[in-house]
């Protein structure tokens, strides 16, 4: 998986799929220098333990979904793009669209100034967008863009070629964002969700490098999934030990490969084309090819699946969703 089922026991956070954050992607938007797509996707459509569909409900009214942008390096939160879901009523639901900056952008709350209010969610093929105060949103059900073997990675690498996600969807929030915005250079990315469900606001699941939640935080996946960037340096013992027992590495090794993987941000620079892991994640850089050599120790390099043909060119990019009848496929 990449963050897929990133609760425990390949659930869901809080056990509520539309709190899983599934996958982050940044690229410069196509044929305009001066813009940048971010897409945050959550609610897999599809269970793995035990294999069924997911909620109807696209999003939780009772959630927070958010982006975080880091400009100056210290792992901590400059610009924050919040979003807010009404409830899912006959059939229908909204989004409202704010921007936070500074100590407010850093901190846990539903506060910003408001970019784009009432936003349609689509559950079909057509995709509406709505813009406001220079930015560019869509959110919706859509065709899962993520691509990977999962029988064959948890049967031990005895890889069937099934892509286990090729007939699956995701929930997305695609955001058009001014690269003014963002300042000049590199910026560091990352996503999470906020369970408003008690009163508070509780961040239910959060990361950016896909796979390593699901595959290298053991025990510790509840911690990790509630903490901060900032703070992932404690993480790396953890990631370390599970990479010595997946790859055969030496644990000192194993501390230099699990100290490149955190603080679990994305770096992304506007200027420069889209290539996972070293600038932000087009949707068809095959991410687990590169994630599985890490955690092989390079014995495994790739789960012989490729990108999904149905992207769009222009936005929202991410492709239409499938029917909902997705097949119970081995996993």
């Amino acid at each position: 998986m990449s963050h897929h089922y990133s609760g425990p026991n390949l659930g869901f956070p809080h056990g509520d799929a539309r709190l899983d954050f599934t996958d982050l992607y940044a690229f410069p938007k196509p044929g305009d220098a001066t813009r940048s797509i971010l897409i945050m996707n959550v609610h897999p459509s599809f269970t793995v333990q035990p294999q069924g569909p997911t909620r109807p409900e696209p999003f939780a009214d009772a959630a927070l979904y958010e982006l975080k942008i880091d400009t100056d390096g210290d792992a901590v939160a400059d610009i924050a793009y919040r979003v807010r879901f009404s409830p899912f009523e006959d059939g229908k639901q909204t989004a409202t669209l704010r921007m936070a900056r500074g100590a407010e952008a850093a901190g846990t709350g539903d506060s910003g100034d408001v970019l784009i209010e009432g936003a349609p969610v689509s559950l079909g093929d057509a995709g509406p967008a709505s813009a406001g105060g220079g930015h560019r949103l869509f959110v919706g059900r859509r065709s899962d863009p993520f691509f990977f073997d999962v029988q064959g990675v948890l049967d031990g690498f005895k890889f069937t070629r099934h892509d286990f996600f090729g007939d699956k969807n995701v929930c997305s929030i695609v955001l058009e964002v001014p690269n003014a915005v963002l300042g000049s250079g590199k910026v560091g990315v990352w996503a999470r969700t906020l369970d408003g469900a008690g009163g508070l606001w509780v961040q239910a699941d959060r990361g950016a490098r896909p796979a390593q939640t699901v595959f290298l935080t053991g025990e510790a996946i509840v911690d990790y999934t509630a903490a901060e960037p900032r703070d992932d340096a404690q993480f790396v013992p953890v990631f370390a030990h599970s990479l010595e027992h997946s790859g055969g590495y030496a644990a000192d090794a194993a501390a230099q490969v699990a100290a490149t993987l955190l603080p679990d941000i994305l770096p992304f620079d506007p200027a420069r084309p889209a290539s996972y892991p070293e600038n932000g994640r087009a949707l068809t850089d095959d991410v687990q090819d590169h994630f599985l050599a890490i955690l092989t120790n390079g014995k495994v390099t790739t789960d012989y699946i490729g990108p999904h043909a149905d992207l769009l060119a222009d936005f929202p990019y991410v492709g239409p969703p499938h029917p909902a009848t997705a097949t119970v496929s081995a996993a």
